[in-house]
């Protein structure tokens, strides 16, 4: 009938196809989106998709390392749990725990086995969900916590613009040098009344970082620390696990001495099983090495061995202690370190992984490009340190002491060094032979697994 006739459609530019029809994401630009209902099942992926980066703290205890091991479940691992609490908290689709690529994820540090972490970070794009580090926590057990977070925020562009030009310019068109400077707020902070609408990172506990930040890359140092009971550095001709032992000042000056010929550039091919003398990724460089003083704990004493360096290979730190000790007990000569900077191999003893910690990544060089500007801010995680330090005294210290009064695992490896050869030659060594390293070895942050 006439009177039901459609009218023609008027002319012009036809509505763009969907999206997902020309093999976008949705959920990329969601900003740009017409809203939908609260509560339809695309709602969560039409949440802004961005890069963060999240301080992780763990205790490593019955875990294989930090790193996952996708399609094995017979090594349990600290981003095998990490990734399910993402998944579980609606973070990121559940592919994408399957295939960690597609999320951007990194880290700092690969852990190795029963290596604990005060201050892991690791970096990668999540959906920007209300209360996001709430809900991961309560998705993990407690001896995993994320204890602090960064994110990469966004700032329209004319705006920035127009910021960018009235620093230039000054008011009214003048030269900046002829007027009167103002101080500096930051161009986020005067960006605000032109972006209103624009999730502002003070509003919602989150830091500012580059969109294209990679927590591997642009971390250019670590701190580890080293726990040990300090009857490692008995003489060997007392018992292997004398509680009583106390470090004397003599002892304590002499184990720092010993540790501060680490400072600087050496090859240290010899502490790991991964490289060749002439490897130039053998050279490492280290900031400082020292052994705290003492304390007591549960009756034991302790002490901490804190080393702070661009990166390690894969045992070199637990290598660094073990043959530091044997020259304190007096099982190798002190001229046994210089040699094993050397080209001739040398027969290192590799410390029990139980007292290492992952204390702290720095992001110095970053935060001196970006810290400043205006739009970022540095990661420095000064407001987390409290967190950091309540867990260490809640699950990791405790950890330790406890682990090492149950199963002695320092006082099984004391009583190994008097097999080992330190006094071994280049031509002992010859018979042995250098290993190649395959081209998945590669050099700098990429190994740095201890």
């Amino acid at each position: 009938m006439a009177g039901n006739v459609e009218a023609p459609a008027p002319a012009g530019p036809q509505h763009p196809p969907d999206r997902r029809a020309r093999g976008g994401r949705a959920w990329e630009d969601a900003e740009h989106q017409a809203k939908r209902p609260r509560g339809s099942e695309d709602e969560r992926r039409r949440l802004p998709k961005r890069k963060i980066v999240l301080l992780v703290a763990y205790a490593g205890k019955g875990y294989h390392g930090m790193q996952r091991n996708v399609g094995s479940s017979q090594f349990k691992t600290i981003e095998d749990d990490l990734v399910s609490a993402l998944v579980r908290s609606g973070c990121i689709p559940e592919n994408h725990g399957e295939d960690m690529r597609k999320m951007s994820f990194q880290r700092c540090a690969r852990t190795d086995k029963g290596v604990s972490a005060a201050g892991q970070v690791v970096s990668l794009k999540v959906w920007l969900i209300d209360d996001i580090l709430e809900k991961i926590n309560s998705h993990l057990p407690s001896h995993i916590r994320i204890l602090g977070r960064a994110s990469q925020m966004r700032t329209h562009r004319r705006a920035l613009d127009r910021l960018l030009l009235r620093r230039l310019l000054g008011p009214a068109g003048t030269c900046l040098s002829q007027s009167r400077p103002k101080p500096c707020r930051g161009l986020a902070a005067e960006a605000r009344p032109e972006t209103r609408g624009l999730p502002h990172p003070s509003c919602r506990g989150l830091k500012r970082v580059t969109g294209g930040f990679n927590s591997k890359n642009k971390c250019d140092a670590r701190t580890y620390c080293y726990m040990l009971p300090t009857f490692a550095f008995a003489h060997k001709d007392r018992d292997v696990q004398d509680e009583t032992y106390r470090l004397s000042p003599e002892t304590l000056q002499q184990v720092n001495r010993l540790l501060a010929c680490y400072k600087g550039t050496h090859n240290f091919h010899n502490f790991t099983s991964q490289k060749g003398p002439q490897e130039p990724s053998a050279r490492r460089y280290i900031l400082e090495m020292l052994c705290e003083e003492p304390f007591v704990r549960e009756g034991l004493e302790f002490a901490v061995i804190r080393v702070k360096g661009q990166s390690f290979m894969t045992h070199q730190i637990r290598k660094m202690v073990g043959l530091v000790v044997a020259i304190v007990k007096g099982y190798a000569p002190e001229s046994a370190l210089e040699r094993s900077w050397g080209e001739e191999k040398v027969d290192v003893p590799k410390a029990p992984g139980l007292g290492l910690v992952l204390e702290r990544v720095h992001f110095e060089k970053y935060n001196q490009r970006f810290g400043n500007d205006g739009l970022h801010e540095p990661l420095d995680w000064a407001q987390e340190e409290g967190k950091v330090a309540a867990f260490k005294e809640e699950h990791i210290y405790p950890t330790i002491v406890s682990t090492e009064r149950d199963e002695r695992s320092m006082a099984q490896w004391l009583s190994t060094l008097p097999v080992h050869d330190f006094n071994a030659t280049a031509l002992a060594a010859a018979g042995t032979g250098a290993k190649v390293s395959s081209p998945q070895e590669g050099s700098g942050g990429d190994e740095d697994t201890d």
